[in-house]
């Protein structure tokens, strides 16, 4: 339906029409031109022009054209299906086939009223089901989650959620706390009977070690109805393929719901990743014998990086770097005070000085032990800070003023750093952070310094450096130029039930600092060491000229050799200036490759180790728990329908008083805009041109 609506009063119209009238007779019938021509011909071209100029007029009040559009759109029905491995652990290939035809009927049915929205969920959510099962992972809280996210501000009558209420990941999706409002009808899948089984239920283990040091691998082990058996826990190293076993242990089964807890002391005596299979021997009758055994990896470090906190004063600071720093594992910190000092400075590979050179103390002797060492070094500067002692002793950043007074900064971030990368999430969260205090007085940093953070007073972004970065002499220097970032980690914490944002800016930093130049012309980098079976690695690498300037006008190759000396040959795709490789997914194993590159005659070649971890969760867990299923529906007012029942489902959401939403939406438009105006007004003024010129009026 469409309205006329004029933003002027609608007598105005009046004019238009008297307006029109009188032009036309002006020219038509008070003009000699026309004296001659028939009464006929002059009245229908009067009639044009008035036509004519009346509409044209009548444009000029801008007049509205409003269209009420009605938009009728069906309720929304979600079905997701659990792509997990478990789902398959009971069906055969009967009556997998029998199960996927009933649910494709229901889809199929439930289309003629609703909108049907399919999902496939266990290790990532995505549309579309398509009844492969082989996800490692079952992750049904997150599921709620996101179909809360999608749907919650729509019309969603209901979820059908088919799963065997097994999950791996995620919290008990009881108490997942995701406010639905529509019902949930669980299709409850697999098989609750209790069988004959042994499981090597969980194995606890740090995924880094140290050569020479050593660790513990905590094993928990499972029975049910399997009482009066016995078996051996066995742990193995894994090299090349073979097998060597390192220790066994006797298990004997006393009762029909047995549980176990083995705790292995093992030593790190060869560097690298390590393989290890821990696994129990199978016994008579059990339902599978899959969930036995378990590979796991160990990143053995041949060194660790010693850090030094050298402080003036206790200080809430020194607590929250010592607590970020210590969850990587590569990272050993020693906190000690300068005026107690215990330790030999010489022994560290990093120090970081809290508020030093300070008033009380010049910390001459530990800052030329440090010179003379060369070892790196990050400032905190405060309100105990020496300024000018400050000053003397590193080259990046020059503050003057006289240390009494200060100033709250935030911090805002530097579009042009480039040592490190920093997440789109630090760069858009960190400016929002609770304000460090700064010394007040004028920032001047060195022209070869690197600002990731400047200060920002108020809502002013200043050009006085926060966080900077530098080199003189080989010696990587970094300074924070205030002190309060205890209170980053707290604000990280009560924003994000985290420290991500903290812990990245401190970490990478850290890591910058410490790093150990890599002059090799020719690199590449992985992620991590350790990858899961179902993850895609991706490696990048960089080629540098003469001048060290980064290119890469060559074809750079890649070749990964598995355990048994198989070959998998690569290129490198261009980007940017540097090298990638993405996404490529390999079987559980050791691996090493080698990458080469020919650059202005010279061959150049990097060599490197990976690892691929299996994922068993879904082999330890057989037994279905429907009770966890009936317990969701029965909380969100659906029910719980057995695979045998499936069609139940489309006849009670056809019956159910699930209603479609209509949206009204009003459309206004200006008339001058429509083309057929336009037109109308053009063909009125060429007819009446033609007519005047045919008969001689011209």
């Amino acid at each position: 339906m469409e309205d006329l609506t004029f933003q002027y009063p609608t007598w105005y119209i009046l004019f238009c029409a008297i307006l029109g009238f009188s032009v036309a007779t002006l020219l038509y019938f008070r003009d000699k031109t026309f004296k001659e021509t028939s009464h006929r011909l002059k009245w229908f071209l009067g009639i044009i022009r008035f036509l004519s100029v009346t509409l044209i007029s009548l444009l000029l009040l801008s007049p509205l054209l409003k269209s009420l559009i009605t938009e009728t759109k069906k309720p929304v029905i979600v079905l997701a299906q659990d792509q997990s491995e478990s789902i398959l652990a009971n069906m055969d290939e009967s009556q997998s086939q029998t199960y996927q035809q009933s649910f494709k009927d229901l889809s199929q049915k439930l289309r003629e009223n609703y909108d049907v929205k399919e999902y496939a969920f266990g290790e990532s959510i995505r549309e579309g089901i398509d009844f492969q099962f082989n996800d490692k992972v079952s992750n049904i809280s997150d599921f709620l989650k996101n179909i809360y996210d999608l749907y919650s501000n729509q019309n969603l009558g209901a979820v059908v959620l088919a799963t065997d209420g097994i999950y791996n990941q995620g919290s008990n999706p009881i108490y997942a706390g995701t406010k639905l409002t529509a019902p949930i009808y669980s299709i409850a899948l697999g098989d609750t009977t209790s069988k004959k089984d042994l499981i090597l239920k969980r194995v606890f283990h740090n995924k880094i070690a140290y050569l020479g040091d050593k660790f513990s691998i905590q094993i928990d082990i499972a029975a049910k109805n399997c009482v009066g058996s016995n078996t051996n826990l066995t742990i193995s190293r894994i090299v090349d393929g073979a097998s060597s076993r390192i220790q066994q242990i006797p298990i004997s089964i006393t009762k029909n719901e047995f549980f176990n807890t083995q705790e292995i002391i093992l030593d790190a005596n060869i560097s690298g990743v390590q393989r290890y299979r821990i696994g129990v021997n199978s016994i008579k009758g059990e339902v599978t014998t899959v969930n036995n055994s378990k590979d796991i990896f160990i990143d053995v470090l041949d060194a660790r990086q010693k850090i030094l906190m050298v402080a003036n004063s206790p200080h809430p600071d020194l607590t929250a770097i010592k607590q970020s720093i210590s969850k990587n594992k590569n990272y050993e910190i020693t906190t000690v005070y300068i005026n107690d000092m215990k330790v030999n400075v010489a022994n560290y590979d990093f120090v970081i000085m809290h508020q030093l050179p300070s008033k009380t103390n010049k910390a001459t002797a530990l800052l030329a032990t440090m010179n003379n060492k060369s070892i790196p070094r990050l400032y905190i500067v405060g309100s105990q800070t020496n300024l000018s002692r400050f000053n003397e002793n590193q080259p990046i950043l020059n503050v003057s003023g006289d240390g009494r007074n200060t100033d709250n900064v935030q911090a805002s971030i530097s579009p042009v750093f480039g040592l490190f990368n920093i997440s789109d999430e630090v760069k858009n969260e960190l400016p929002n952070f609770a304000p460090l205090l700064a010394p007040f007085g004028d920032f001047k940093d060195n022209a070869n310094t690197h600002v990731l953070l400047y200060q920002r007073i108020g809502k002013i972004n200043t050009k006085k450096p926060l966080l900077l970065f530098g080199e003189q002499n080989n010696i990587k220097t970094g300074v924070l130029a205030a002190e309060g970032i205890w209170k980053w980690r707290l604000f990280d914490f009560l924003q994000h039930e985290n420290h991500d944002i903290f812990e990245e800016v401190l970490g990478k930093s850290v890591q910058y600092l410490t790093l150990k130049d890599d002059k090799r012309k020719f690199r590449i980098s992985l992620d991590k060491n350790i990858f899961n079976e179902n993850e895609g690695i991706n490696f990048d690498a960089e080629l540098y000229n003469a001048s060290y300037e980064l290119i890469n006008n060559p074809d750079a190759t890649l070749t990964i050799t598995n355990s048994e000396g198989k070959d998998f040959n690569f290129t490198f795709s261009k980007s940017g200036k540097s090298y990638t490789l993405r996404d490529k997914v390999f079987p559980v194993g050791n691996y090493k490759f080698r990458g080469t590159v020919n650059n202005a005659g010279e061959q150049l070649v990097y060599n490197g180790k990976f690892s691929v971890q299996p994922i068993q969760l879904e082999s330890f867990e057989t037994t279905a728990d429907h009770g966890v299923l009936k317990l969701l529906s029965e909380k969100y007012g659906g029910s719980l329908i057995y695979p045998n029942n499936i069609a139940s489902i489309g006849t009670t959401l056809m019956e159910s008083p699930i209603k479609p939403v209509i949206y009204t939406t009003t459309k206004t438009r200006t008339i001058i805009n429509l083309k057929w105006i336009f037109f109308t007004l053009l063909g009125l003024l060429i007819l009446e041109w033609f007519i005047r010129r045919y008969f001689g009026a011209y």
